[in-house]
């Protein structure tokens, strides 16, 4: 019989792992640039230090696969929290003296992304290794009520310490991920390291992921549609919906409540999702977010409110987010063991690399046209893909689980699992009759 995931130790300390490097993230995140403000009172450097994270997780993220699945993963998850541990303590010691040098605010923000890029791979192979097939699910919505947890608490703390001392929120980070560095050491389980033939970032490497889900249907659709596509115009809604109720800069309370609710959404789906076993109900979760967003950007067209434009964001990210974790807990099933990090990546790639040019049309829209036009538009654009969504064939030929143990590896008697010998080789797997989980 499976333990439950509340006995299952492993998968507690990866838990608080990403907790205190989560939060501690969050912290930063908003801390960064509000230092660069201080330091030398310009908008546009400060709006660097966000160009330079972002572009850097565009870069990595693939070959950030790569290592996940030829470093033995446990390890490669160590090395990141030091490495991050190392640049958070440098900036912490030079901003409590007075002076951070610009270079070296873009060198943490940079070295920031790129080991997140290669951290969060890692984190989903040894969960595969850590969590029963049965349990991905609950074990994916955990993590995800965790992260929005943090995003909602993490910029209030960030921004508090801030106030009291410009160093505090990089201190209390660094000790965040000294004991992000704790967990991941007591871990116990292992995931054996792929070996293979020729150069790690080889092109057949960078673009494996890419090519199995390119393979299956049903995955390309979900990630192109229901990724790439929803998260696009979603952006661009979720961006008109903040500069049209915040009456053109003067007041932000309008806004703000639109981008709170947006968070809340995301945490009551994340919260709620283990309750209804988003796997069985993928399709119906992906179609109903679809026609949803198409609704919301209706209702925000005719209705001017931000009490309104808050609701139904609302509504669109509890729905998504529990259409998000079914698909991530499916993929994370289908994938061959040593595919997961490469896989894992290419998924994030599809689903982001067009994301931040979401605000960007969304402000194109709000100049040409106004609030009401530029909610329609987008309205329109999210139509086209709730249609294809619904009416694709290969929205609906969903891949069949692949035969794998119930149950994690037993610790062997020298406090490390037993491992079977690596699998071979598997050909990604064909689209079957059984239910998936849509969701990016």
């Amino acid at each position: 019989m499976t333990k439950p995931l509340r006995e299952n130790r492993d998968f507690r300390l990866l838990w608080l792992s990403g907790l205190f490097a989560v939060l501690g993230g969050q912290m930063s995140a908003l801390a960064l640039p509000l230092l660069v403000l201080k330091e030398t009172g310009s908008p546009v450097q400060a709006g660097a230090v966000g160009t330079v994270s972002v572009g850097a997780v565009l870069i990595t993220m693939l070959p950030g696969g790569v290592m996940a699945d030829r470093i033995e993963r446990r390890r490669l998850m160590r090395l990141c929290d030091v490495g991050s541990l190392t640049v958070v303590t440098a900036l912490t010691i030079a901003v409590f003296h007075g002076h951070a040098p610009m270079v070296l605010v873009l060198l943490v923000a940079g070295a920031g992304a790129v080991i997140s890029s290669v951290y969060a791979p890692a984190v989903f192979g040894l969960m595969r290794a850590v969590v029963p097939a049965d349990q991905m699910g609950t074990a994916t919505a955990r993590l995800q009520a965790r992260t929005q947890t943090a995003r909602l608490v993490g910029p209030l703390v960030g921004g508090a310490l801030f106030g009291l001392h410009p160093a505090l929120p990089f201190a209390v980070e660094a000790l965040g991920l000294l004991a992000s560095t704790v967990c991941v050491a007591l871990v116990r389980t292992r995931s054996r390291a792929r070996t293979a033939a020729g150069s790690a970032f080889s092109k057949r490497e960078l673009t494996a992921g890419l090519t199995f889900l390119w393979k299956i249907p049903y995955l390309r659709t979900v990630l192109l549609i229901f990724g790439l596509g929803m998260n696009f115009a979603f952006g661009s809604l979720t961006f008109i919906a903040l500069t049209a109720f915040s009456d053109g800069g003067r007041s932000g309370i309008g806004g703000g409540f639109v981008i709170s609710c947006v968070s809340a959404g995301a945490l009551a789906g994340a919260l709620f999702a283990p309750r209804i076993d988003p796997a069985r109900h993928s399709r119906v979760l992906i179609v109903a977010t679809c026609w949803t967003c198409v609704t919301a950007a209706g209702v925000m067209a005719w209705i001017g409110r931000p009490v309104v434009a808050g609701l139904m964001c609302a509504l669109c990210m509890f729905l998504s987010t529990v259409a998000s974790i079914g698909f991530l807990s499916k993929l994370l099933v289908v994938t061959p063991e040593e595919k997961v990090g490469r896989v894992q990546s290419a998924a994030g790639f599809l689903s982001s690399m067009v994301q931040p040019f979401g605000p960007l049309a969304g402000g194109a829209l709000l100049m040409a046209f106004g609030a009401r036009w530029a909610f329609g538009l987008t309205g329109c654009v999210l139509a086209v893909s709730a249609l294809v969504v619904t009416f694709a064939s290969s929205a609906r030929a969903e891949p069949a689980d692949p035969v794998r143990p119930a149950d994690p590896p037993e610790a062997g008697t020298d406090g490390r699992p037993e491992l079977a010998d690596p699998p071979e080789p598997a050909d990604p797997v064909e689209p079957g009759p059984k239910h998936a989980t849509p969701g990016v």
